[in-house]
């Protein structure tokens, strides 16, 4: 099914795609790929109650990659027109021509390329008039500046929708592709005055539209955020329990996917090397791979080699049985695909039984973090430094905020410490966990 905004049909791509193999063949390239794809999309963003930005967008494209034996060409377009397509693919066998040879380059087996479609309930289109849209990140705002006469400023609220759809084929004979939508809603806002002002921010997203949260909802929890920052102190250097809030726990579990993806493998640019059958983790934590629920923001039936993907698990008591593996970087490495290319599909940390509140009380006395800065992850050694913010917990209770510090640490012995996962679940794109709590890392302050 597509949208009667999209400019064309499911068969039109299907038959674009397939127009791109005929040409490829004939022009003597001995496998082909295409991705034919467009996407339409509305962003709508509202500062101090007044419209700032209104942004449309529509875009379209052509992907081709030929390959003549080993070598590998790759040209695209934004012209659907027979004379481009064709010129298109011309341009992709006449680079292939010129490159050198690579041994693993090349169209995934055909016994691993998915057979059968899956309906996952991936595509709600949002008709939403730009005057609603203003309406909806309006009352966002409002909301939040409703809260208290310390929200004093707005970084912006904003409504968007992004619809999609693509066709993916391959000279085996694979072709398949379905639409997508994205919506969202966000605010940020700044409370406080003078020089002791704190800004924080809250987001909601889904596929299906009729499940994002409440504008309202989502502006009060920013302004409340905003708030509870003020006053914020500054921390003596110190070793300490840190509990990573459920949102910046799915960067943790991201810091995992890529110390375990191919090309961080193949390229020796892991410290996770070498680490199937290892564990990496203590007993409690497991991990999966559930690439077909419905509706969910990472769900397909296959990767973006046309591998057809499965559930599996990542983790199991703490041992990882698996890396996150394309065609080509599988072939690097002597494995076989994961059915990863393109990334990861919702993956499911288990939770534990404690809510946030009772990781507060498990943790006791140490740092809550709330806000990350900076890129400080060296996934070679597995050093992790980060600028951080958020709060100073005591007994198991909220004491003040706190800014202005670093937490450290290793990401080994980060993820072998892990105490706890929390049951407050959040999803953030790819991934859905829990708040996480390490024992034990080194808080650089005053």
């Amino acid at each position: 099914m597509s949208s009667p905004e999209f400019s064309y049909s499911q068969d039109v791509l299907h038959q674009l795609a397939a127009d791109v193999l005929r040409h490829a063949r004939e022009l003597g390239a001995t496998a082909c790929e295409a991705d034919v794809s467009e996407a339409f999309g509305l962003s709508v963003t509202v500062r101090k109650r007044e419209i700032e930005t209104i942004e449309y967008n529509r875009d379209k494209g052509i992907g081709v990659t030929t390959y003549l034996g080993q070598r590998r060409g790759h040209a695209s377009t934004s012209d659907f027109s027979p004379q481009a397509l064709r010129a298109t693919v011309a341009a992709a066998v006449s680079i292939a021509r010129l490159t050198a040879a690579d041994p693993c380059a090349g169209l995934p087996e055909a016994k691993l390329l998915a057979k059968e479609g899956k309906n996952l309930d991936l595509y709600h289109p949002w008709h939403l008039p730009v005057e609603e849209a203003m309406t909806i990140a309006r009352q966002c705002e409002e909301a939040a500046f409703a809260v208290s006469p310390l929200i004093r400023n707005s970084e912006g609220a904003s409504v968007s929708l992004q619809h999609s759809q693509f066709v993916f084929a391959n000279s085996l004979g694979f072709m398949g592709g379905f639409p997508t939508s994205r919506h969202f809603i966000s605010c940020a806002v700044i409370a406080g005055k003078g020089n002791r002002m704190q800004r924080d921010d809250w987001h909601t997203s889904a596929r299906d539209w009729t499940k994002l949260a409440a504008p309202a909802a989502v502006g009060d929890y920013a302004a409340r955020r905003a708030l509870s920052r003020l006053g914020a102190k500054r921390l003596k250097t110190r070793q300490v329990p840190v509990l990573f809030e459920a949102p910046l726990a799915s960067g943790l579990i991201g810091s995992l996917v890529h110390a375990v993806s191919g090309g961080s493998l193949y390229r020796k640019t892991s410290f996770l090397l070498d680490s199937i059958g290892q564990k990496i983790f203590p007993s409690h934590v497991h991990i999966s791979e559930r690439p077909h629920l419905p509706g969910a923001m990472a769900s397909s039936p296959f990767d973006d080699d046309g591998v057809a993907t499965h559930d599996r698990e990542v983790v199991s008591a703490g041992v990882l049985q698996g890396y996150f593996l394309s065609t080509y970087s599988a072939r690097k490495l002597g494995m076989q695909t994961t059915g990863n290319a393109g990334g990861c599909h919702n993956l499911i940390v288990r939770p534990g039984s404690l809510d946030f509140r009772g990781l507060l009380r498990k943790m006791g006395t140490g740092l809550l973090v709330t806000e990350l800065l900076g890129q400080g992850v060296n996934y070679v050694t597995g050093d992790y430094s980060r600028g951080a913010a958020g709060y100073w917990v005591e007994d198991g209770e909220i004491a003040y905020p706190v800014q202005e510090i670093t937490i450290a640490g290793n990401l080994r012995e980060m993820f072998q410490g892990i105490a706890a996962i929390g049951n407050d679940i959040l999803v953030r794109g790819s991934k859905q966990v829990g708040s996480i709590l390490i024992e034990r890392m080194t808080v650089a302050g005053r």
